[in-house]
């Protein structure tokens, strides 16, 4: 079973591997409170996707099952899971698919 450091290590790998392709100053800090979406997000909406499907298919590998994070669930919260690293974390945690 996934614990929260092993869910927010995977969001945090996955921005550090985007960051890797970035030039060197366009490169944004990565930590639990890294915005992801909206007001001073650090990624752009082709990020942001690309960043989702990393961490989907890394849960979905230590899972041992699909996951998805872009269902209508996750559509449908009244604040949105892609805020930041922290509501990302916690939103995989929530999944049912990992209880």
């Amino acid at each position: 079973m996934l614990d929260h450091a092993a869910v927010q290590d995977i969001v945090l790998r996955a921005l550090e591997s985007l960051n890797d392709e970035r030039a060197a100053d366009d490169r944004f800090v990565v930590g639990p409170q890294t915005r992801l979406f909206g007001a001073d997000a650090a990624l752009d909406s082709l990020d942001l996707v690309s960043v989702i499907v990393d961490v989907e298919e890394a849960v979905s590998a230590a899972a041992g099952r699909t996951v998805m994070l872009t269902d209508d669930r996750a559509m449908s919260q009244e604040v949105s899971p892609f805020t930041d690293v922290a509501a990302l974390t916690a939103y995989v945690l929530s999944l049912p698919e990992l209880a």
